[in-house]
């Protein structure tokens, strides 16, 4: 496997600046096609300017295993508004026409992407903009499957480490990672459960001897005060249920989106981000 040089990305740079600068990483998720396509766009197109510092955009599927009940329903309003694997590519290139800075990570599962073509879909996401993948059902022992070819593509691979990954699995799982690393913060699903920070911080502690990599911590984090805690023990904080959760409450029952919807998700994002930069 040739993969190319990942030394220089949007990712990399994005982190080294933000070392260099004493910050700390945001990481914002929010589902492509939620509550519709063009609702969606806006919303990506203004996480920057609010605060988020990578982006990761969720692939609607009708079966996301890892996911808690915010998430699932906004793959399933998604789904239902008519969004597609092809229209949430589309949606990274039409942000791309107006920021060719941001990093954008594609996370998802295999099911839709083995339907579109492994092949296929690693090279038109390196040609839109996306820098990285998540691909929560695929151990280290099938990368031949995705990861090969998207390193070869120029996608970074960002594996997820759990509370229960130990000594003698964590080289597998890191096996191929490269961008960042995703340490989820509490077992089970995601939204369900709030981050306990003493137990964040030894994780922590235990991968930086196994990886240089930034770490960056999701799950559990819903408010800026839970954000300031953790940002202080890892590099970098990814926040998801809480976005989505906003989404859900500014529609109504037909998924029209209220007129404030934007700029509820705007405000948060930016209580974020100052909370975990002061």
């Amino acid at each position: 496997m040739n993969s190319v040089n990942l030394a220089d990305t949007r990712i990399t740079r994005k982190f080294s600046q933000l070392k260099s600068s004493g910050k700390k990483a945001f990481v914002a998720f929010v589902t492509a096609g939620d509550p519709d396509y063009e609702t969606s766009l806006q919303i990506l197109e203004s996480l920057p300017s609010a605060g988020a510092d990578i982006i990761e955009v969720g692939m609607p599927f009708s079966d996301p295993m890892a996911d808690g009940p915010s998430i699932q329903a906004s793959s399933l309003r998604a789904l239902n508004a008519g969004m597609t694997l092809e229209q949430t590519l589309q949606l990274v290139d039409q942000f791309r026409k107006s920021d060719n800075e941001t990093p954008i990570v594609l996370m998802g599962y295999y099911n839709p992407i083995y339907r579109y073509g492994p092949e296929r879909f690693v090279q038109e996401c390196a040609a839109r903009g996306v820098d990285g993948l998540i691909v929560v059902d695929l151990p280290p022992e099938e990368d031949r499957e995705l990861c090969d070819p998207a390193l070869t593509a120029g996608l970074h691979w960002i594996r997820l480490i759990t509370p229960t990954t130990d000594d003698e699995r964590i080289s597998s799982v890191l096996k191929n990672v490269s961008g960042f690393v995703y340490y989820i913060s509490v077992l089970g699903v995601t939204g369900t459960k709030e981050v306990v920070t003493d137990q964040v911080s030894i994780a922590v502690d235990w991968l930086r001897n196994y990886t240089d990599l930034p770490i960056a911590v999701g799950f559990g984090i819903k408010t800026p005060e839970r954000a300031k805690a953790v940002s202080e023990v890892a590099d970098g904080i990814v926040i998801g249920s809480a976005i989505v959760d906003l989404v859900e409450k500014n529609i109504d029952l037909a998924s029209t989106p209220d007129p404030a919807l934007l700029d509820k998700v705007k405000s948060f994002v930016s209580d974020i981000s100052k909370a975990i930069n002061t």
